[in-house]
């Protein structure tokens, strides 16, 4: 099968974000672009575009743009939620039944998302100061990869909103020696590669002119950040319009098929097995050198040794030996047994790994909602388990989102 063909434009629906702090007029712009690619479509008798505008509202806005949107003859429905199961139905219902979607604010969907794995590592280890670490940053990227490979190669305008973020990095004083945080740019308070997806990237601000201790005049600006066409990078737009954008809208390939990228080719199958990696199999050797050091220390079958022992797996793996065996996962097991091995050896066990530390924000100035029904795998956190030290949590303040 040939990987190549002829070149055509396959970028047929907008794939625009926006981002800025409060009152910077974020929702305000995305509206009146939403209301321009409805015109736009229906002056070229485009299929859908006399379907309604949907509106994934986290924060209240559509109330407030619903009378302009109406206003121009185009219907309005709304999603008020904030939880990130349903962002990916929300592109997939609106890809069947809309003409624009609009997402204010991707953040909230984000921290939604982290909040509710949080949420769920903590139950599952029964301590509200269980923290991340290095290796659930991994779960939580690809759940987010989901939503932007729809985002990519949906057949489906997108306007997604997200609150801005300031990025940082660590300097030295010259003259005294001390380290210290300086901005070294902006960025959308969401999964940190999430300014890498939509083909115009663009920074809201809010100004104000003073006259004496009055203000004289309040006006925004959209400055073009990233522009896959070219034609717009770098401009700045005074209370930004439709127009402003049509230079790049004009590139896309309106009413023909959306082809972002293929997600559905992978190496999985050039990727050669490996009997090391077979997890039935390390489990089953596991569940047997816990076996085999429970009977070592406590080999009879009186009552207080079968005590002991039922007391053992309580402490170190958190539950009794009929979940031990058939449900605990691999790296659970092998974190119970490490403890358990010091416990009655005295020494570390051939699982015991060092912590890793890892210092990756979350956004900063919401307050996380709370999630439900997000599908939580098996989670590691050695340093609750082994009881080693204490692991960082990514603190909530006002640094760029994590990556």
């Amino acid at each position: 099968m040939a990987l190549f063909a002829k070149a055509e434009n396959t970028s047929a629906y907008l794939k625009m974000a926006m981002m800025g702090l409060q009152g910077s007029g974020k929702t305000y712009t995305a509206t009146e672009i939403a209301i321009g690619l409805v015109k736009l479509m229906r002056e070229r008798d485009v299929a859908s575009a006399d379907k309604p505008i949907f509106f994934g509202d986290t924060e209240t806005g559509s109330d407030w743009v619903a009378p302009r949107i109406e206003a121009a003859g185009v219907e309005l429905f709304t999603a008020k939620t904030r939880a990130f199961k349903d962002l990916i139905e929300m592109v997939n219902e609106a890809e069947r039944g809309a003409s624009v979607l609009i997402i204010d604010s991707l953040t909230h969907f984000w921290v939604e998302l982290c909040d509710a794995y949080m949420k769920a590592k903590r139950d599952r280890f029964g301590n509200p100061r269980t923290r991340l670490q290095f290796e659930d940053w991994a779960f939580l990227k690809q759940e987010w990869r989901k939503f932007t490979d729809l985002f990519v190669n949906s057949n489906l305008h997108i306007l997604a909103c997200g609150r801005a973020g300031f990025e940082y990095e660590t300097t030295v004083d010259d003259e005294t020696g001390k380290k210290q945080l300086e901005k070294t740019g902006v960025k959308m308070k969401a999964e940190s590669e999430m300014g890498y997806e939509p083909s115009l990237l663009v920074l809201t601000e809010r100004h104000q002119e003073m006259e004496g201790n009055s203000v004289k005049r309040v006006y925004r600006t959209a400055t073009v950040l990233k522009d896959r066409s070219t034609l717009l990078d770098g401009k700045e737009f005074e209370n930004p319009v439709f127009a402003n954008f049509l230079p790049h809208i004009q590139r896309l390939n309106i009413g023909a098929r959306q082809l972002g990228v293929d997600v559905t080719r992978t190496s999985v199958a050039s990727i050669p097995p490996d009997t090391r990696d077979n997890r039935a199999v390390q489990r089953k050797i596991v569940l047997g050198e816990i076996e085999e050091i429970l009977v070592r220390h406590y080999p009879g079958q009186a009552a207080a040794d079968k005590k002991a022992k039922a007391e053992l797996l309580k402490t170190h793996f958190k539950a009794c030996w009929a979940e031990i065996e058939s449900i605990m996962p691999l790296e659970r097991l092998r974190s119970g047994y490490d403890t358990l091995h010091f416990t009655l050896e005295g020494t570390q066990s051939r699982y015991h790994v060092e912590p890793v530390a890892m210092n990756d924000e979350l956004p900063g100035d919401l307050a996380p909602p709370k999630g439900d029904g997000l599908d939580i795998p098996p989670m590691l956190d050695r340093r609750q388990a082994n009881g080693v030290g204490k692991a960082q949590e990514p603190s909530y303040v006002d640094l760029v989102s994590a990556g």
